[in-house]
C-alpha cells in the first residue's frame, strides 16, 4: 500500500476508553488510518449512509466493531451490513470483550472477516490494535489501495 495514502477506518464502539486505546495504537504504530468513530450500530448506518451530521463523511475502507452496545448491537448490524446491497463488501473486524464462541460463529456466518477479543492488558491490547492496522494496510489489498 502506498505510503500517502490513509486507510479509512470505521470503529463502532459504545466504550470511550477503548475508543481512545484504538486511536492511541494506530497512533503508536504509525500506520496511516483516518479513524472516526460512532458508538453503536444505529449510527454506524448513518455514518455510512452520509445521513444528517455524517453527510460529508468518507466511506470506510475497514470497519471495526464491538459486539454489547446500545441501540443496535454488533450482533445486529453486522447480519444487517452483509445483507446490504450497497454495503455488504465493506470488510467487518468484530473487536470485542466477548469469548463466546456462539458470538464467534454468529460473526463468521454473517462473513466477518475476523474476530479479535479484546486483550484485558492495556500494552497487549494495543499490541492487537497494531496488527489489525499492520494487516489491512500492509498485507491486505483494498480497492484504491495499490
Amino acid at each position: 500500500m502506498s505510503d500517502t495514502k490513509k486507510l479509512i477506518v470505521l470503529l463502532v464502539e459504545d466504550e470511550p476508553a477503548d475508543a481512545h486505546l484504538v486511536r492511541l495504537a494506530f497512533d503508536e504504530s504509525k500506520v496511516l488510518v483516518d479513524l472516526h468513530h460512532v458508538s453503536d450500530g444505529v449510527e454506524a448506518f448513518a455514518f455510512l449512509r452520509h445521513e444528517g451530521a455524517y453527510a460529508s463523511v468518507p466511506t470506510p475502507e475497514l470497519i471495526l466493531l464491538d459486539l454489547n452496545m446500545p441501540r443496535m448491537d454488533g450482533r445486529e448490524f453486522l447480519a444487517r451490513i452483509k445483507r446490504d446491497a450497497t454495503l455488504h463488501n465493506l470488510p467487518v473486524v468484530v473487536l470485542t470483550t466477548s469469548d463466546a464462541e456462539r458470538d464467534m460463529l454468529h460473526s463468521y456466518d454473517n462473513f466477518a472477516a475476523g474476530f479479535i477479543v479484546k486483550p484485558v492488558d492495556v500494552d497487549d491490547f494495543i499490541k492487537v490494535v497494531c496488527g489489525i492496522g499492520d494487516y489491512w494496510i500492509k498485507v491486505v489489498r483494498l480497492p484504491g489501495h495499490p
